[in-house]
């Protein structure tokens, strides 16, 4: 007949005193209560592990910290564990490490893992400048929760203030970052599924804006303006470039001089520069070409065509043609990316192939294999509608001051 162990009591196990050396008392159901020669007293449950039916003791910690009815619980769920063939004291260790590692995946950590594998889809400018808005706006309040602590309530607090202040743009943009960061934690088993699916829902949609741009007959208008504004020649020469090449402000600021191929007349931009993270090239006409020989004597020694003023191992600032043209009083009616607009419009007006123009300002669908083919037939037919282009532009400009005429800088006439 199997010994039944009499359960202990408070007063027992409070009263029990130490002896020379180490003794237990039992409670039964293999939980024991070890009392040292110091007076420590630590609760253990004694069992045999499955499978290989070794005798082993887990501890659960010290009286008086876990009481006795405490003991008995974490006896009682071992117990359970063990009816599954669940080592417990392994089902303890491996749940330690998984909240350790759950607690030292923050949100910032888990961010910037996300992020590096965004680069590669991105340009380097849009890539930074995603950083940037969680750094403003997301790190200093969540940045150091753990990421499966973040509540859908926790991140519309944050975004709460934003769109009280009518930034409607920015919490969209947020909302977006913040689902991106949580799908990347469920894709890499970090997160079971994503709270923050919703959280968009909890605000209103911002009116769509397009960007400012001018008619095609406000042309002439920008390049007169354009001809008299005090600006530095860097900066006259980045906005006549973009208009020129039809690129965005970011590959414009950035072109470096060992992109410019002057025997083939093209600069070829890697694809690491650029949005769709694939090469473009540009055909460089005549008047594009005299824009970089008046740079040349003051960039040539840098890496890059448009250098900082501050930092000549520096490109200038993508935001440094759209700081002059709010200058020169286009503040909310023309942008430098609104340039490309413009370009485009005019040359569809006049009739140039759609698919020409698209090619010439790298939009690319979803048809990969169409893009490869657009980008190896289009080129040859870009090289006449640039200089076309470039002829208007010139044309456009008559009677003024133009840095991007056939011979440099001079006064175009007809």
């Amino acid at each position: 007949m199997a010994r039944i162990t009499k359960p202990l009591t408070n007063t027992e196990v409070k009263q029990a005193k130490p002896k020379d050396k180490v003794y237990t008392l039992s409670d039964g159901g293999g939980l024991q209560l070890r009392i040292k020669p110091n007076g420590s007293k630590l609760w253990l449950f004694d069992y045999r592990t499955p499978y290989a039916k070794k005798r082993t003791c887990l501890s659960f910690g010290s009286y008086p910290d876990l009481s006795l009815a405490d003991a008995r619980s974490r006896r009682d769920t071992a117990r359970e564990l063990l009816a599954k063939d669940i080592d417990p004291k392994e089902h303890r260790d491996d749940s330690s490490r998984l909240n350790e590692t759950a607690h030292a995946n923050t949100f910032e950590h888990v961010s910037a893992k996300w992020i590096e594998v965004k680069k590669a889809n991105v340009s380097v400018d849009h890539a930074a400048d995603t950083w940037r808005s969680l750094e403003l706006h997301i790190f200093p309040s969540i940045g150091k929760i753990p990421i499966h602590k973040i509540t859908a309530i926790k991140a519309i607090d944050i975004l709460n203030p934003i769109a009280a202040k009518g930034s409607l743009e920015t919490v969209k943009r947020l909302c977006q970052r913040l689902n991106e960061v949580m799908v990347y934690a469920v894709n890499t088993g970090l997160l079971d599924n994503n709270p923050l699916a919703g959280i968009s829902k909890a605000f209103h949609t911002p009116v769509k804006n397009h960007l400012p741009t001018l008619k095609p007959e406000q042309l002439p208008e920008l390049l007169k303006t354009l001809s008299y504004a005090s600006i530095k020649t860097t900066t006259r020469c980045v906005i006549e470039w973009q208009l020129h090449t039809m690129v965005r402000p970011s590959e414009a600021s950035g072109a470096r001089w060992d992109e410019i191929d002057f025997d083939k007349h093209q600069w070829n931009i890697p694809a690491e520069r650029m949005t769709s993270k694939k090469p473009h090239v540009v055909p460089l006409s005549l008047q594009a070409l005299a824009l970089l020989e008046i740079m040349k004597p003051i960039s040539s020694r840098s890496e890059y065509v448009f250098v900082s003023d501050r930092n000549p191992k520096k490109p200038t600032h993508a935001s440094t043609a759209n700081v002059a043209l709010k200058r020169m009083g286009y503040e909310k009616k023309l942008v430098a990316h609104g340039l490309r607009a413009l370009a485009s419009t005019i040359l569809n007006e006049e009739g140039f192939d759609p698919d020409v123009i698209e090619a010439a300002l790298a939009h690319t669908g979803k048809d990969e294999v169409r893009n490869a083919y657009n980008r190896a037939i289009y080129l040859e037919r870009r090289k006449p509608m640039m200089q076309w282009w470039s002829n208007h532009i010139e044309t456009a400009a008559t009677g003024n001051l133009s840095l991007a005429g056939k011979q440099g800088l001079k006064i175009v006439s007809q």
